[in-house]
């Protein structure tokens, strides 16, 4: 049903992290950073086909040699992987300072055949959990095909964002709310909340051209 849904840009909030909802990683699973020799397997991991990351991997490298490449061992000592008992990277995630100035979540990803056992929300437990207070709000950029991700996103504290241009990008919200509707079951799409953005993260993604989140 993903698959139907156009790709539209939506922006998310969490001011305070929501700790009823943190969990631990199933049995079986580790964490740990990304490798230099396993770029390619992080660019790959976002798409659920190989053919589909071969058509985006050139994208991949463009992003991240925009992005992350000024400050690739800092990429390295921020990308994490969930790993299962073969160490193989099934889940990723991570949290990016962007523009030097806000912190934004990246690339948050479980492979599908290991989706439903509750590792999407032991990694962003994870990954929320490590910041300090005074590192949030944190934002992210997400598109309304990942109306699971979104639901888990809104568990953890994160808000839609209501602001019509978002940097260099107009925000979709309007347009996505009936696709969330339509997909979402009818209780987790009635807890989503709509909030404005502050200023200092308007200013900051319009700082560049560059999208960093």
């Amino acid at each position: 049903m993903a698959d139907q849904i156009p790709d539209k840009n939506l922006f998310m909030m969490c001011q305070t992290l929501n700790t009823d909802v943190l969990r631990k990683l199933p049995k079986g699973f580790h964490v740990r950073y990304c490798r230099k020799n396993e770029l390619d397997i992080w660019k790959a991991m976002h798409f659920n086909t190989p053919e589909i990351a071969m058509k985006y991997y050139d994208f991949m490298t463009d992003y991240f040699n925009s992005v992350y490449l000024p400050k690739k061992d800092l990429f390295y000592q921020s990308c994490l992987f969930i790993c299962n008992k073969f160490d193989k990277p099934v889940g990723t995630c991570f949290v990016w300072k962007s523009y030097n100035t806000i912190h934004t979540l990246h690339w948050f990803k479980v492979l599908k055949e290991y989706e439903g056992i509750g590792i999407g929300r032991a990694l962003l437990s994870i990954v929320m959990e490590r910041l300090s207070q005074d590192e949030y709000p944190v934002f992210l950029h997400t598109q309304p095909s990942s109306y699971r991700a979104i639901k888990l996103y809104s568990d953890f504290g994160f808000h839609l964002l209501s602001d019509p241009v978002i940097g260099n990008r107009k925000n979709d919200l309007e347009d996505c709310l009936p696709i969330l509707e339509k997909f979402m079951p009818e209780s987790d799409f009635k807890k989503l909340r709509i909030v404005r953005a502050p200023k200092f993260f308007l200013d900051a993604v319009c700082s560049t051209n560059t999208s960093e989140f």
